[in-house]
């Protein structure tokens, strides 16, 4: 079991979940990135049944070609169906996978927990997308009983018009943000919606995730050489831009721009800026489901003071219980010990745990956990 696993039982005790399982994973030289992401997405607990689900309805698809999506299946699978509570596992296969399949990934260099997450996340869906078509053209596996994916509704997710694709990692995952720029001479608003997995925020020193939503959502002026074509007045214009939460997803996923390029350095520069990211968050300004309320979930951790190396850890909540998973090691956490991971309020600091990737699930309305 690990000393790790049987402290963790031990500090439950009959507090134990019922049924869960916790389980760390080996790290294969470099492969923290992978773990710290994987350990946020398996206690996304929405995304874990349904990625369970397709396992059972699929296994024999599993047999037939292997893919990120099979790979990751059979992991959650192995973790949620361990005899013992807690331990190690190796997720050796679905990092063969991962490594086969992106030269990025092949390297011993320091990875972009972001940039996995981002690569991920899109891959699941081109796979489901493909077996949908596959599916829909082969009457045989279009079957009541072949549940694959809820395939896309339409072929392009940005199109104004157009229904957002509807796998079921978009029902977890997907939002629509909407970009308007307001013509200045005519006033005349053009509207222009696109989807996404994740937000990227930029961050400012001793801040919080709410004030840089608002910096996100913030009028920005288009004048000079950015000027813009306004399509009534059939000219270049001064106008005014701004981007706003359309339609907020079920599973809001956070990613704090901690690594920035400095034009003078020639390099980039790991901002260790103190960004405080509440239990419990309130989306303001969105314009479907106005005071969508947030749960924090997990919590992907960049330890270090570089973008160019480091280590990654995780924090997530599971039953109401704070774990901190670190590759084969987990333990648990008092909640008050998530805010060490805000950041640092001075420039050098000897914490260099920083909160990087946050993971937000919608609360049903009216009800607060």
């Amino acid at each position: 079991m690990g000393a790790a696993g049987s402290k963790l039982e031990k500090a439950l005790g009959d507090q134990f979940p019922e049924g869960e399982r916790y389980f760390g994973f080996e790290n294969f030289g470099n492969t923290c990135y992978c773990n710290s992401v994987l350990q946020a997405l398996y206690f996304c607990v929405p995304f874990r049944e349904q990625l369970i689900e397709y396992y059972s309805n699929n296994k024999n698809l599993a047999d037939a070609e292997e893919s990120l999506l099979t790979c990751l299946a059979d992991l959650f699978m192995q973790i949620s169906s361990q005899k013992k509570k807690t331990g190690v596992i190796s997720p050796k296969r679905f990092v063969q996978r991962l490594k086969k399949q992106n030269e990025i990934f092949r390297s011993y260099m320091h990875q972009d927990a972001h940039e996995f997450l981002n690569y991920l996340l899109n891959e699941l869906v081109d796979i489901l997308e493909k077996e949908s078509h596959a599916a829909k053209s082969d009457p045989e596996t279009s079957s009541p009983s072949g549940k694959i994916a809820n395939g896309p509704k339409s072929a392009h997710a940005n199109g104004a018009q157009k229904e957002p694709l509807d796998t079921w990692v978009h029902k977890n995952f997907q939002g629509i943000l909407t970009n308007e720029t307001r013509c200045l001479r005519c006033e005349i608003v053009t509207a222009r919606d696109e989807t996404f997995l994740d937000l990227s925020l930029d961050i400012e020193q001793n801040s919080s995730i709410t004030s840089c939503l608002k910096n996100f959502s913030a009028t920005e002026t288009l004048n000079a050489e950015d000027k813009f074509f306004c399509d009534k007045c059939c000219s270049l214009q001064e106008a005014q831009k701004r981007m706003k939460i359309k339609r907020p997803p079920h599973i809001l996923v956070i990613h704090l721009k901690r690594f920035k390029y400095i034009e003078q350095l020639s390099r980039h520069k790991k901002l260790s800026y103190r960004v405080v990211f509440p239990l419990e968050l309130k989306l303001n300004n969105t314009v479907e489901d106005a005071d969508a309320e947030y749960s924090l979930f997990a919590v992907v951790v960049h330890v270090g003071s570089g973008p160019n190396h480091g280590h990654y850890v995780s924090l997530v909540k599971s039953h109401n219980h704070w774990l901190f998973f670190d590759d084969e090691n987990m333990e648990m956490i008092d909640e008050s010990a998530v805010q060490t991971f805000f950041g640092s309020a001075q420039e050098f600091s000897s914490n260099t745990d920083h909160g990087y990737i946050l993971f937000y699930e919608r609360l049903a309305a009216g009800r607060t956990s």
